[in-house]
């Protein structure tokens, strides 16, 4: 068989990538070794598909700080706003939630997936599925597709866009990495972000705060001077083996980093109380303490912030919760609030890449041509989606990095396919 263009993963950026070579007016085929196609797009956003994200262009680079700025000359040919349209326009409406989020007025990913499928079929691309690629044989005029069955598809122009390696059960097992390199690529180090967090502080290994969320608070992640890397304001969850939760998940990505400098161990720090100041916060509760000697310590604090954390900042402070305010010294009080604003501990690795939503580390940016996507080494070959060296925050960031990377490689190679 011989196509134009061969796309190989159904994955947002390969859906994408098939559609675009088709609306260019290439003769297209999608290849994808799973069952079915889009199936990491159908489990995103909770099930629900968070298909994008409505902040302004800046603000969407900012959250992709995996070489968020490689995207700059693919965001000014198809950029977040140009998907929402894409996507009305196939029929699907989209909300806007918290944070800029957009998602199907449906609240279904499958509406999602069944539209890009739809879509695919109008424009008669060559669907095959359960279809898995042994390897991939650069050549001279036009490459040569060798699937495990032995058929041979040949094809102009390439689009690797099979994912990373997180999330391996939706089909991203890091197949691409070495059609990547046998193509002349380097591959940067692969490393988990957007994962949870190990921990063996007792606290931890004892279970004493597991299943506790604590809301909006700021987590920081300290380098080895005890500098602060980064915080991220949002929700967190202690777990049998160490944090979770939103907060978590963001700041994994620096603390993955400082172990790859060497570092062991790295120092997190909880703020419980982000809009208040310590000082104030301290003066605020003597005096409460100073009219109420009577009562007990842990009635003064109550509801500051969890009961089960603050019996657990009480009991780490030696202060009794049912000793009256008059006989707790000033020093120990001082020590609660420092924890409330700056209680640390020491985490001593993630989960690995496999229990990641996000791969980080990739095909080096460097070797791709930023505003088509094409392989800086090798003619007919283009990159989409989580292969590349790029990797934002949940939130739609990542699917919007596919998208538009998706878009540009399937246009790109269709014009390419075609001259």
């Amino acid at each position: 068989m011989t196509y134009q263009v061969t796309v190989i993963g159904g994955g947002p950026s390969g859906l994408m990538a098939a559609i675009a070579a088709a609306e260019n007016g290439a003769k297209t085929i999608l290849i994808d070794k799973g069952n079915k196609l889009g199936t990491k797009l159908a489990i995103s956003g909770g099930g629900r598909c968070n298909v994008t994200n409505r902040l302004p262009k800046e603000e969407v680079i900012k959250h992709i700080p995996g070489n968020g700025r490689f995207l700059y000359s693919a965001f000014s040919i198809f950029d977040n706003y140009d998907i929402i349209d894409f996507f009305e326009a196939l029929g699907v409406q989209l909300k806007e939630e918290d944070h800029g989020r957009m998602f199907p007025v449906s609240n279904s990913a499958k509406s999602v997936v069944n539209a890009l499928i739809n879509r695919l079929k109008e424009l008669n691309v060559t669907i095959r599925t359960d279809c898995p690629v042994k390897t991939i044989n650069f050549e001279d005029k036009e490459h040569v597709i060798i699937l495990r069955s032995d058929e041979k598809i040949k094809t102009k122009a390439v689009v690797l866009a099979v994912g990373g390696k997180a999330v391996p059960y939706t089909g991203s097992t890091g197949d691409g990495y070495a059609w990547a390199k046998k193509a002349g690529h380097s591959i940067t180090e692969l490393y988990p972000t957007e994962v949870p967090l190990l921990s063996d502080e007792s606290f931890i290994k004892e279970k004493k705060l597991q299943g506790l969320a604590l809301r909006d608070i700021g987590l920081t992640v300290l380098n080895s001077k005890e500098k602060p890397i980064i915080t991220h304001q949002m929700d967190m969850l202690f777990t049998h083996f160490g944090v979770s939760g939103p907060a978590v998940l963001r700041c994994s990505q620096f603390v993955v980093k400082e172990m790859m400098k060497g570092n062991k161990k790295v120092t997190m720090a909880i703020d419980a109380l982000p809009q208040k100041k310590e000082q104030s916060l301290y003066s605020e509760y003597i005096e409460i303490m100073d009219n109420n000697p009577k009562k007990n310590v842990k009635n003064i604090f109550k509801g500051i912030v969890p009961e089960r954390y603050l019996d657990f900042l009480l009991e780490k402070n030696m202060i009794d919760k049912e000793e009256k305010t008059a006989n707790i010294s000033r020093e120990k009080i001082r020590g609660l609030i420092a924890d409330f604003k700056h209680f640390q501990f020491e985490v001593f690795g993630s989960q690995p890449i496999e229990k990641a939503f996000v791969t980080g580390g990739g095909v080096a940016t460097k070797e791709i041509i930023p505003n088509t996507m094409q392989s800086k080494f090798m003619h007919g070959l283009y990159f989409s989606g989580e292969i590349i060296d790029i990797h934002g925050y949940t939130g739609g960031y990542n699917i919007t990095s596919a998208m538009i990377t998706g878009r540009v490689a399937g246009m790109n190679a269709a014009w390419e396919s075609m001259s």
